[in-house]
């Protein structure tokens, strides 16, 4: 097992040219005494963050934000090279919030995030060791949206909103992953499909847009009068989510919130309809309340539902589709991601004490340096 994750880490370390230059940064540094929370999807495309902060000699502590991306393989790798590692895949809520007691019981300094559970957790829960952290990073829409109202005793660096993880990862390539992922564990096509995105942001623009590129009718159901307006313009019908759900054979979330489906929008949902979440949540959909319906899995990552006489499919249990049932970014483009990563952990270790605590957007200067090591 462990073998065929140096084998691939040779592939991908041959596609991630700018994470490469970083982590070379990175490592010149010596980092002995900081310890580091990390809270992400583990997959093999965050191996060589994590490895850099440990050849730097910082000693990283390295938890899931959720249990259905994790490849246990990439796991155990970590801990053989010198990561304190608490997750595997499928563990329960329970699970969880121990890995999450045990990180913080190492005192870490900083922490870095996708989806802000080990800031909340810190503060809700252990308010006196949250005192001890210095700074945190946050990855995500959903995390920064958990953090708006929470007293925060130190700064928060919002690297989520910057422009190239904005423009490249959130607005193109969870679009394009999902409806990939799609086709491979549903084996069926978008065209002439109506496809209901529920949510509007960048996430949801690039998974409109694609499925229309792929032969898809997209239905946008959005709050926001802004992203309606931007919805039109981008050839969507625009619709109440009670007009949508009865038209839609496939139905995407993609909202950072939760059960925005959910028990009393069984009944509005057509036959053969297919349910996933391509949002940071796993609870977008909410699953429990729907598995109390006659199921079975026809397939991997597809299970039908029976509604009485509909049945529905339910896509990777509603975790994020393009991670839970597939590759999540490719290699390549995930590079720029991965560089933001590493080198806005740099900036926070460096600069933490130049901001107050609060949620700050990432400066500029790291998407600019990042940009630079990308033109070699």
């Amino acid at each position: 097992m462990l073998e065929d994750v140096r084998v691939q880490l040779d592939y991908l370390q041959r596609h991630i040219p700018t994470t490469r230059r970083i982590a070379e940064q990175f490592t010149a540094r010596d980092r002995r005494g900081v310890r580091i929370a990390f809270s992400i999807h583990l997959d093999l495309k965050v191996v060589p963050v994590v490895e850099a902060v440990v050849r730097s000699g910082a000693e990283p502590f390295v938890l899931t934000c959720n249990p259905h991306t994790v490849r246990d393989e990439v796991c155990a790798y970590l801990h053989e090279i010198g990561a304190r590692v608490r997750a595997r895949h499928g563990m329960s809520e329970a699970e969880r919030i121990e890995a999450m007691d045990w990180a913080i019981a190492h005192s870490p300094q900083f922490l870095c995030e996708m989806g802000a559970d080990l800031t909340v957790h810190l503060a809700t829960a252990h308010p006196d060791a949250a005192r001890s952290v210095r700074a945190a990073m946050e990855a995500t829409g959903t995390g920064i949206l958990r953090l708006a109202d929470l007293p925060l005793p130190f700064p928060v660096f919002n690297w989520d909103d910057l422009p190239l993880k904005q423009g490249l990862h959130n607005r193109y390539l969870v679009g394009l992953v999902v409806w990939t992922t799609f086709l491979h564990v549903a084996q069926v096509t978008l065209y002439g499909r109506r496809v209901a995105v529920l949510g509007y942001g960048l996430v949801g623009q690039g998974i409109a847009e694609y499925a229309r590129l792929l032969g898809a009718i997209p239905l946008v159901v959005e709050p926001d009068p802004g992203r309606r307006i931007l919805a039109r313009h981008g050839g969507c019908w625009v619709m109440s989510l009670e007009e949508a759900l009865p038209q839609a054979d496939v139905v995407v979330t993609a909202t950072g919130r939760e059960r925005v489906l959910r028990e009393a929008h069984w009944p509005l949902l057509r036959d053969g309809a297919f349910l996933l979440n391509a949002g940071h949540s796993n609870l977008e959909i909410d699953v429990e309340s729907l598995l109390t319906f006659p199921h079975r899995t026809l397939r991997p990552h597809v299970e039908e539902v029976w509604l009485g006489d509909r049945g529905v499919y339910l896509l990777a249990r509603g975790a994020m589709f393009n991670l839970a049932a597939g590759p999540g970014d490719p290699y390549d483009a995930f590079d720029l991601t991965s560089a933001l990563m590493l080198a806005g952990i740099a900036y926070m270790l460096d600069h933490y004490a130049d901001h107050p605590p609060g949620v700050h957007l990432m400066p500029p200067e790291v998407e600019r340096h990042v940009a630079a090591a990308a033109h070699g």
